[in-house]
């Protein structure tokens, strides 16, 4: 399966450096034009809103962006008002902040808001989100389940923003346990590619497909492409997974990946 990509996603796995050297969010502004870029906050994620939007304020203005205008978006209506549409029209970087990752694709979904992300993103414009902000993006989203050992129901999906084909994307991936759950979802459907990103990283994927790591932790990629042993589609007494072979890639800052070839690029 040929990943779908033709934009410019950073994705982030949450909890990003906002006090320090800032690599991650240095580098979306850098995408995003730098100090004379425009970039629109959407807290739509949200339930603290104003709280949150406060704060990248500060912190996108503290790294040398000097127009930085907050979206909040907290029902349909809004996704259509006229500063809502005039506020993404005119980024040339659009970040989703963290929360919860339904409120993104229940409140955007099919509005004119999100026609005009999904415009952005085939403009090549930078769109960046943490936690569930970085959730939203694939076709198919996680929206909980356990993080132990994984069993054929304890994993729960939704559609997503559909930003980025043929993965799935899951984040505070090593700080809370997670890679149980993204096996679970690649053995789900082995033509995706599970993507579990840490804290304070992020992966920029461009629109060749090639991805690179940035920030202190690490992206896992979980290939099942090749399995030929797995109990997944097994019905009756609820089981483990089991899942074999399974091909799993770590990356950190620097290395590059590709999501069309499945393939590390350097080191």
């Amino acid at each position: 399966m040929k990943e779908k990509v033709c934009g410019n996603l950073l994705i982030i796995g949450g909890a990003e450096d906002k006090k320090n050297e800032c690599i991650i969010l240095r580098h979306f502004i850098e995408e995003a034009g730098g100090s004379n870029g425009k970039i629109c906050i959407l807290t739509v994620a949200s339930e603290v809103e104003e709280q949150m939007g406060k704060m990248y304020v500060q912190v996108f203005q503290r790294l040398g962006c000097t127009s930085v205008e907050v979206v909040h978006i907290k029902d349909r209506k809004q996704a259509a008002e006229k500063q809502t549409v005039k506020a993404l029209k005119e980024a040339k970087g659009i970040f989703f902040t963290g929360g919860d990752q339904l409120r993104i694709t229940g409140l955007l979904g099919g509005t004119i808001a999100e026609k005009i992300i999904q415009e952005a993103y085939h403009q090549k414009k930078i769109i960046a989100g943490t936690s569930a902000g970085a959730s939203a993006m694939s076709d198919t989203m996680i929206i909980g389940g356990d993080t132990d050992t994984p069993e054929k129901d304890s994993i729960k999906m939704a559609p997503g923003l559909g930003l980025l084909g043929g993965a799935v994307i899951d984040q505070h991936f090593s700080q809370r346990g997670r890679i149980g759950r993204l096996l679970l979802a690649a053995a789900m459907n082995p033509l995706i590619l599970g993507l579990g990103i840490d804290e304070d990283t992020a992966v920029h994927i461009r629109d060749n497909g090639v991805l690179t790591v940035l920030g202190r932790g690490t992206a896992m990629i979980v290939d099942a492409s090749s399995t030929v042993m797995s109990n997944v589609c097994e019905t009756g007494e609820q089981r483990p997974l089991y899942l074999s072979p399974v091909t799993l890639h770590v990356l950190s800052e620097g290395c590059i990946y590709s999501l069309t070839n499945r393939s590390m690029l350097n080191s």
